[in-house]
């Protein structure tokens, strides 16, 4: 099978834009989270989320002629990341009347579409009789597939597009999925990645779960919270993260420069069986999934230097890291490092892997292991792991191998195995 290397990253994030803002933040522990006034006035529990600031000068260096009007949050997120990782990348932008590229295709998913447009055009209208006023591109703003679709667009990608949707897991596994792609010669190159949007009509559901953080509404950047004792449910977050993955042979022919290879890969479902449920894993299948992609790897488990884990800050953090232990074979003493991006951005939904898988392969690159903040009070279950849960930055040249997984709401697990490359 073909070897897949990444070669060009993008990423939108609620505290940082573009990838020499993103490592800085991620060595500092820069917190993104911030205080929404209109969670407020909709009487919501939790009143503070993750949002990319000054997003509307962003797009607009992006778009011209008044295309962002088309455009709901989530697709242009998608589009602003993209863009940039293309160019990060090296790769040329094709004239719109150039030849579509058939090598190269994209997996580039979403959580949920695009609630807003929903529920102030299309509802008010279709209930008013207004049909005729929600215009003609108003399908392309709502459907799941909007990101990738125009993400083909722009990028004139030939090969396919398509969007996948597996809630928590979505960017995880969008890369995973595209790594299959390439590997079996199916296309040379794939633009894979996930986004979300942020909507009170998409978070009213998780705060009426009680699942997200309502303690710190006055210390926002305080409030994402992984593996503290004193985390209170996760925060809503939005935003995007973007991978370019080619075939090896492909990347060194252009000589594009190689960020790091993907060794191993795994996706699976615990069928919401043995304790699985829709909103809760089966650990069996957490640790099956992480131990298919050390197989697949074909590494051993004691050559992983790091962890960066999907750990959301809920009641779930000290299984998951229970989880990893075992699939691993790694106990307390022997634990390699692990950190959560979710504790500066909060949980980006359809995004989160997706952006978590750019923090880690800009760690392998830099060689540094960014903290996870908000973690002075360890979870009392996993104080026999402080030694690995990194609170500082660690500068770590020798940093080699990391993994990234994921785990969402359906009971679905991806889990992706980094290398650093070196020639």
């Amino acid at each position: 099978m073909n070897r897949v290397v990444v070669t060009g990253l993008g990423v939108i994030s609620p505290n940082a834009h573009g990838l020499e803002e993103f490592e800085t933040a991620l060595r500092q522990g820069r917190s993104g989270i911030c205080f929404i006034p209109e969670l407020e006035s909709l009487k919501f529990a939790c009143q503070i989320a993750g949002l990319p600031k000054n997003f509307d000068s962003i797009q607009k260096e992006y778009f011209r002629n008044g295309d962002s009007r088309f455009l709901n949050e989530t697709i242009a997120y998608a589009a602003v990341a993209a863009l940039d990782a293309w160019r990060d990348a090296a790769l040329p932008i094709r004239d719109e009347h150039d030849e579509p590229d058939w090598d190269t295709g994209t997996t580039f998913g979403c959580g949920v579409t695009d609630m807003s447009t929903i529920a102030k055009e299309v509802v008010p209208g279709v209930n008013a009789g207004k049909i005729r006023r929600l215009g003609s591109r108003i399908v392309e703003r709502v459907m799941n597939s909007g990101p990738s679709a125009r993400v083909a667009g722009i990028l004139g990608l030939g090969n396919q597009a398509t969007s996948n949707s597996s809630a928590c897991n979505t960017g995880t596994e969008a890369i995973v999925d595209a790594v299959w792609k390439i590997r079996t010669g199916r296309a040379k190159r794939m633009v894979a990645g996930g986004a979300e949007g942020g909507s009170p009509y998409m978070w009213s559901g998780f705060d009426s779960m009680r699942v997200l953080a309502r303690k710190f509404n006055d210390r926002p950047e305080e409030g994402s919270r992984p593996m503290s004792a004193t985390a209170s449910g996760f925060v809503p977050g939005c935003g995007a993260g973007v991978l370019i993955l080619e075939d090896l042979l492909t990347a060194q022919d252009r000589r594009a420069k190689i960020y790091a290879e993907i060794l191993g890969v795994d996706v699976n479902c615990g069928g919401q069986r043995q304790g699985g449920t829709m909103t809760a894993p089966n650990h069996v299948a957490v640790q099956r999934c992480i131990r298919g992609s050390v197989d697949d790897a074909g590494i051993s488990p004691d050559e992983i230097d790091a962890i960066n884990g999907h750990l959301s800050a809920t009641f779930a953090d000290p299984y998951e890291v229970e989880n990893w232990s075992l699939a691993l074979e790694r106990p307390p003493g022997r634990f390699p490092y692990i950190n959560a991006t979710k504790s500066m951005v909060g949980h980006c939904i359809g995004a989160a892997g997706a952006i978590e898988s750019v923090a880690v392969v800009l760690q392998l690159d830099k060689g540094f292991v960014h903290p996870s903040i908000n973690c002075d009070d360890i979870h009392p279950e996993l104080i026999p792991y402080a030694n690995s849960i990194v609170r500082e930055c660690v500068e770590m040249e020798d940093l080699k191998t990391m993994v990234k997984a994921s785990f969402g709401f359906g009971d679905v697990n991806s889990s992706v195995i980094f290398r650093k490359w070196e020639s």
